[in-house]
């Protein structure tokens, strides 16, 4: 127990080393492109004070390059929108309750039929600040504020190609390395339990619920995972960092699938526990359960460990480390023996097995260790990750020949190039 607390400790705090780093980065990043931006307002604009400038620029840089120009420019169209919309309404009626419900209501449908996505809500927003200056500056307000919105997004631009960001390949394998772990002590948690259980059906039901709670909340997870995946897959799209770079994007993307498929199955193997101890609960001629405590800690801690050591994996994949990569491989290739071994065990269990409430658990378990044992394989991973590589490639579009055929005068030659085969017919046809 101590070796696996230190074991913890050590690896919250090289986490916090790395993340504090990127985000100390990403921080200074956004100051030095918002503080440029109100410099180069403030030189344009002498004798006001721009803060729209710099709000902008800390708007627009984004994390890639792909979305800063999109956001840069969805950003611009908001303001534009809303100060138009702000200005028409402002020479129509005057500023009440009804006509600012207008401006709102016009802004977001116009955003809308627009598709301006997250600067949506920014419609709104100018509209209402350009008419809160009052009609009689109205029209320079509205000029000041798109301004302001140019140079921002300009500056902000301007910063991300000096100081472009780094591809986030490492944050999306730190992602799912997060991931594997908090499934992992989920397991881990649940050996425990279930070796300190009373054996009593009432305290197993008890257990056996607690669990599928704790894996619905691994589950709801998966998607920040892929966020952080997606992300990593657009910094390498027009960012000069990404040059001369191996690309990650395979790897990591085999490595979330992985363990989105080993979380539902687990999730489907805690619910089979349940099921067997609600069943232990009702037969009123049992008092103890007849091997679900010892199956079940000797499973998930297994589970756990070959879990745990594939995150570590695609982890230390998308760092780039060659020596952590290899031994994180080793390591998982012995979990994967351990999980092959257990498989081996848990069917020649099912053998023997007669008891009512453990048939359906052990036949299950099977299936979910072997499921794991598939998706875990680090021969597998490799297959996986060619096939995607293989995907993302373009495909040269194969030329239909139109030469006469070799062979006789109405005949195609057996080994003409002029022979077409079609995937659905078993004989081959000429060509028209």
């Amino acid at each position: 127990m101590q070796g696996q607390w230190r074991t913890t400790v050590v690896g919250q705090l090289a986490r916090l080393r790395l993340r504090g780093r990127s985000g100390t980065l990403w921080s200074l990043r956004i100051t030095v492109a918002a503080v440029a931006s109100y410099v180069v307002a403030l030189a344009l604009f002498p004798g006001s004070t721009p803060l729209l400038s710099p709000l902008t620029a800390m708007l627009v840089v984004q994390v890639t390059p792909w979305s800063l120009l999109a956001s840069g420019i969805d950003r611009v169209v908001s303001v534009v929108l809303g100060v138009s919309v702000a200005i028409g309404v402002s020479a129509l009626v005057p500023l009440t309750w009804w006509s600012l419900g207008v401006v709102i209501l016009v802004s977001l449908l116009l955003g809308q039929v627009l598709r301006l996505r997250h600067n949506l809500l920014e419609v709104p927003i100018s509209a209402m600040l350009v008419l809160g200056v009052g009609s009689l500056a109205t029209e320079s307000a509205a000029s000041d504020r798109v301004l302001e919105t140019l140079v921002g997004a300009g500056v902000g631009v301007v910063a991300n190609l000096a100081w472009p960001p780094k591809v986030a390949s490492a944050d999306a394998g730190t992602a799912i390395d997060d991931m594997a772990n908090s499934l992992a002590d989920l397991l881990r948690g649940a050996a425990g339990d279930l070796e300190g259980s009373d054996g009593s059906p009432e305290d197993l039901v008890r257990l056996t619920d607690r669990f599928l709670g704790q894996v619905r909340q691994v589950t709801h997870r998966i998607p920040d995972a892929g966020s952080a995946l997606l992300r990593a897959e657009q910094s390498r799209r027009l960012n000069v960092r990404a040059v001369g770079k191996a690309d990650r994007g395979p790897g990591l993307r085999q490595g979330l699938e992985a363990l989105e498929h080993s979380a539902v199955s687990i999730r489907g193997l805690l619910r089979a526990f349940a099921d067997a101890a609600a069943f232990l609960a009702a037969d009123d001629t049992t008092s103890t359960d007849p091997g679900l405590r010892s199956t079940g800690a000797r499973v998930c801690r297994v589970l756990a460990d070959a879990v745990d050591a594939f995150g570590q994996t695609v982890a230390d994949d998308a760092m780039g480390s060659a020596e952590d990569s290899t031994r994180s491989l080793t390591a998982l290739r012995t979990r994967v023996t351990e999980l092959r071994e257990l498989h081996l065990e848990l069917q020649a269990r099912m053998e023997t097995t007669t008891d009512p409430a453990m048939v359906e658990l052990v036949a299950y378990t099977t299936a979910t260790v072997r499921r794991l044992i598939r998706e875990l394989d680090p021969d597998e991973r490799l297959r996986r990750q060619l096939r995607l590589r293989r995907a993302q490639r373009p495909v040269a579009p194969r030329l239909r020949h139109r030469d006469p055929p070799s062979g006789p005068l109405g005949e195609v030659g057996e080994d003409s190039p002029t022979t077409v085969f079609h995937p659905r017919l078993s004989k081959p046809r000429p060509p028209d």
